[in-house]
């Protein structure tokens, strides 16, 4: 991973991964599709990462999947801090929506030593089904970006809002114990997880932030608006763990209302 990436990079890195996914999967490819902060308009290099869906036609064989991987774990050395994270799923899978979702494939650098100590192995296990795709799904049906291939709403359905609160949720339900570990990355998806399912809102993690400000009671409102101040510096911020766990545990009982 790059430690000097910026932000003008990234269409060439992506312009790149593109160029190269085309010639490992060939006639398979159906689309290459870019969600999170990179479509959102509010990636910051050193807190986010590139968040890819890549829909294949058809099942592909162990062989091809090594060869994309290689290829993946190579380019993602020009990636930003927190790196890479695809998933590889079917054209099927993305018209006729299950939960929780079937993939084909996946890489993320939290698996990365994995895969370079036992790329066999991690091809073989590294299939079955994820809970977080029907968040990914929604953000690419709603305000993602094509990168290749078919029209986002030729290939994706709608999530129905039960799968994608499902999902969301499932992401932040353990923030009482872990939100001192990640204040950030709990705090504004607490925030954006809220604004869904009061307002039905699909937001970024900096736009969650400021749907806080905007929207929960002053004391809270204040460590919603460090935290997103901190994203948009890519720094991190530090909050008392007595407000931290109080907060937490308003957000939960909200979402429990």
């Amino acid at each position: 991973m790059n430690s000097s990436f910026r932000t003008e990079n990234m269409e060439v890195l992506l312009e790149c991964f593109v160029a190269k996914s085309r010639n490992i999967l060939e006639d398979a490819l159906t689309g290459i599709y870019l969600h999170g902060s990179a479509a959102m308009g509010c990636f910051q290099e050193n807190v986010s990462d590139i968040d890819l869906i890549v829909v294949i036609k058809s099942e592909i064989s162990d062989r091809i999947k090594r060869r994309y991987l290689d290829m993946t774990v190579e380019l993602n050395r020009q990636a930003p801090a927190k790196g890479i994270e695809l998933s590889v799923v079917r054209e099927e899978t993305c018209r006729n929506f299950t939960y929780p979702t079937p993939f084909e494939l996946h890489f993320s650098t939290a698996h990365l030593a994995w895969y370079r100590s036992n790329p066999d192995e991690y091809v073989r296990k590294m299939k079955g089904t994820d809970k977080d795709l029907a968040a990914h799904f929604t953000v690419i049906y709603h305000r993602g970006k094509k990168l290749y291939g078919r029209e986002i709403r030729e290939v994706f359905a709608e999530v129905s809002r039960e799968d994608y609160l499902d999902s969301i949720q499932e992401d932040v339900g353990n923030a009482e114990e872990e939100i001192l570990e990640n204040p950030m990355y709990f705090i504004l998806n607490l925030c954006r997880v809220l604004a869904y399912k009061r307002e039905g809102m699909i937001l970024s993690k900096q736009e969650g932030g400021q749907w806080g400000i905007e929207n929960l009671p002053e004391k809270y409102a204040g460590l919603a608006g460090a935290a997103a101040a901190a994203y948009r510096r890519g720094g991190a911020v530090a909050p008392e763990e007595s407000i931290a766990r109080e907060f937490a545990g308003f957000m939960l009982e909200q979402l429990r209302l």
